[in-house]
This record gives structure tokens, sequence and C-alpha cells, in this order.
């Protein structure tokens, strides 16, 4: 298991994730997931389209990234 950092950012904020947690690869892309669609999907005023959850290890290396517009679906 790897100590995992979920941190979300656009151009103009920067929300840092200071606790972590210990999970493998599989499950870090599930919970990535889940951070991301859970904000998307409740009512609000937010326009998601321009932010990105990146999931970095405890050497704050990049493992991957999900841009919160993969979560949203075409436009009509």
């Amino acid at each position: 298991m790897t100590e995992v950092y979920f941190h979300c950012s656009t151009d103009d904020h920067v929300l840092i994730d200071e606790r972590g947690a210990a999970m493998d690869l599989a499950e870090a892309r599930e919970h990535a997931e889940g951070l991301v669609r859970r904000p998307v999907m409740t009512p609000s005023v937010e326009d998601w389209r321009s932010w990105i959850l990146h999931v970095t290890d405890e050497l704050g290396d990049e493992l991957f990234y999900v841009p919160f517009v993969s979560v949203l679906g075409k436009l009509h």
C-alpha cells in the first residue's frame, strides 16, 4: 500500500490534502472518482469544469489526475 494524497486545483484555487490515506492504486482510482463525482452531482453554483483532482504519493510525485469534467459527460 502507498500513502496517497488527493489535491484539487483550478487556475485560481488549490486545496491540499494534508492527511493522505494508505491504499493501493486501484483503491486510489476508485476513491478519486468518488471525490470528483460527489461535488459535481451536488446542486451548487460552482462551475466544476476547470477543477482537477491530482493524486500524489508521499513524495509528492503525481500518480494520476482526474479532471472533474470527465464525470460531467458531454454537453448537449
